[in-house]
Formats: structure tokens, C-alpha cells, sequence
């Protein structure tokens, strides 16, 4: 792995920024009682920047990897930062204003500011979608370091997308006419308002879907699977079938594909309105599905090749008679 020192330097001192953001939020979490559709007000601030310390720490590693088109590829990286940037002002301005960010369309400044918000996701998301581009271009010698970027970056392409239909208005705002007199526009839950029971820390209604689930599993494709391939690395000494790079390289497949399932199953669980942690029978018997499909992956993956395995004919078994 390249030294840190050549990573995308804007993205790594803007995540230095966000891990300092991270903190000042955390304070706050502890010595600002207020609350704001049903959760601490310092909570977003919080977690987005939590979020976009892990986000842009791994682009700027992965943009280490292209052996062409490097200088889109800075500017790429350049884009998702100053998106970023602007994305965490707004949402930090609104906190110290004690108003929402998202779905604010209240007052011409909130609706303004959303309108931002709006715009500048989508140029992150294009910026993206050009890194991913450049890398699925790039020739990258270890086949399962190639996967394991380029499977995370077509995951998270998607997740990150998942966003977009929160954006839309719910049924209740379809219901209710006058959509330029409402405060708000857009929301998070799937057939219930948002701010209602949730689950600690993530926030996600308990009551109905919650589309920022399968935003938030999805994007973070991006970290988990690269570093599902790290820890293989990492356990190859104590575990003999992991120092075969064919291994390494069909485990990683089986996790690209559980985990595009994964996410296409929590993302059709939110689209019918059901809490993730309340799963149906018929959610459950997907995820079972899914569950033994990928067990059955690293089974097969961790098979030693047909040529390596003992001979199971009786007759080649059997000892030569003299």
C-alpha cells in the first residue's frame, strides 16, 4: 500500500477537518440539550462527519491506485471536497440555528439552503462515479485488490443514489395539497412520519422503513469490503487456504455479491415501510437466502483445487497385490 503522505491531500486534511467537526459535534451531543424531529440536535453533524472521515479517506487512497487519467481523477477528489465542504456548513449553520437541514423548505433562507444541499450531492455523486470510472479503467495487479475497490465502488455508487428518493415528497405530502406553503419536502421514513421511535445512536425509525439504511450499508461498501480483503491479508499467516491469492480473490467475490444483496434486500425492506429491525417472514426467508448462498461461496472458496484434494476412488486406495 502507498504512504499516506501521497493520498489526495485535500481529501485528508478534509478529513482531518471532519474528525475535528466530529468532536466539537460530540461535545455538543453531551452540553446542548435540545432536540429536533426527535433526535439530539448535534446528532447529524455528528454522524455526517463520522461519515465523510471514512468516505474521503478511502478516495483518497484509491485514487493512489490509477495508473491513468490521475490529474480528472485530483480534480475528482478536488469536487467531492468542496461539495463536502459545503454540504457540512449548511447542515452546521442550520444546528446553531436550531433548524433542519434536510427537507426544510419553511422559509425562502431554508429552502435556499436545501436547494444547496441538493445540488451539491449530485455533483459529489458525478464526482464519484468519474473515480469509479477511472479505476475500473485502471490496470491493478492483484485481481483481488481490483475486486475488492471496484466491487465498493459500484456498491456504494448505488447506496449513495438511495438519497436521492428521500428527496421525493412522502405520501402524506402527496396527500396534502399546497406543496409550496409546506415546511417540509421529503423524509427519511417510508409510511410513517419522520421523528418518530427510533433506534439508538443510527436514528432509524422503529415504526416504519427507513431509507437511510440502505443509503448508509450502501455507501459504506466503499470501506467495508476493502478492508474485508486487508484482514484476509492479515490472517493469511495463522490460516494456510488464506495465503492462496485464488482464494483471497473468491472470497472477495462472494462478499461483492452477499453484500449487493444485502443491500438491495434493506433497500426493498424500507420501500415497503418495514423498521429494519421488525423484519416480515418474508424478509427473513431472503435474508436466510442470501445467508446460505454466502455460506455456500465461502465454502466452495476455501475448497482446496479438485487436483489437491485426497483421492476418494477405493480402487486407487486399495493395496497392490503381490
Amino acid at each position: 500500500m502507498s504512504s499516506w503522505r501521497s493520498w489526495h491531500r485535500p481529501l485528508v486534511v478534509f478529513s482531518a477537518a471532519m474528525a475535528a467537526l466530529a468532536a466539537v459535534s460530540a461535545v455538543g451531543l453531551v452540553v446542548d440539550d435540545r432536540v429536533l424531529v426527535g433526535a439530539p440536535i448535534w446528532a447529524k453533524p455528528f454522524k455526517f462527519s463520522v461519515s465523510f472521515v471514512a468516505y474521503c479517506l478511502t478516495l483518497a487512497w484509491m485514487l493512489t491506485l490509477l495508473t491513468r487519467g490521475q490529474r480528472i481523477g485530483r480534480w475528482a477528489g478536488h469536487a467531492v471536497v468542496l461539495t463536502s465542504l459545503v454540504e457540512l456548513v449548511i447542515i452546521t449553520v442550520q444546528v446553531v440555528r436550531g433548524e433542519r437541514s434536510h427537507f426544510n423548505t419553511a422559509t425562502a433562507f431554508d429552502s435556499a439552503l436545501w436547494n444547496a444541499m441538493g445540488m451539491t450531492i449530485v455533483v459529489l455523486w458525478a464526482a464519484t462515479l468519474v473515480i469509479a470510472v477511472l479505476l475500473v479503467r485502471t490496470r491493478i495487479t492483484d485481481r483481488a485488490t481490483a475486486l475488492a475497490v471496484r466491487g465498493g465502488l459500484l456498491i456504494a455508487l448505488p447506496g449513495a443514489a438511495l438519497g436521492f428518493l428521500m428527496t421525493l415528497p412522502s405520501d402524506s405530502q402527496q396527500a396534502a395539497a399546497g406543496f409550496d406553503a409546506a415546511d417540509t419536502m421529503g423524509a427519511h421514513s417510508v409510511g410513517v412520519p419522520d421523528g418518530g421511535p427510533s433506534m439508538p445512536l443510527t436514528g432509524w425509525s422503529t415504526t416504519g422503513g427507513d431509507l437511510r439504511a440502505p443509503h448508509f450499508v450502501g455507501m459504506h461498501a466503499l470501506q467495508l469490503i476493502p478492508l474485508l480483503l486487508i484482514a484476509l491479508v492479515l490472517l493469511a499467516p495463522r490460516f494456510a487456504p488464506l495465503r492462496d491469492a485464488g482464494v483471497r480473490l473468491r472470497l472477495v467475490r462472494v462478499a461483492v455479491g452477499g453484500y449487493a444483496a444485502l443491500v438491495a434486500l434493506i433497500t426493498w425492506q424500507a420501500l415497503r415501510g418495514q423498521p429494519l429491525i421488525h423484519p416480515d417472514g418474508v424478509t427473513l426467508a431472503a435474508a436466510g437466502a442470501i445467508l446460505a448462498a454466502v455460506a455456500y461461496g465461502v465454502w466452495r472458496a476455501l475448497r482446496p483445487p479438485a487436483a489437491d484434494r485426497p483421492s476418494r476412488n477405493p480402487a486407487a486406495e486399495q493395496e497392490p497385490v503381490a
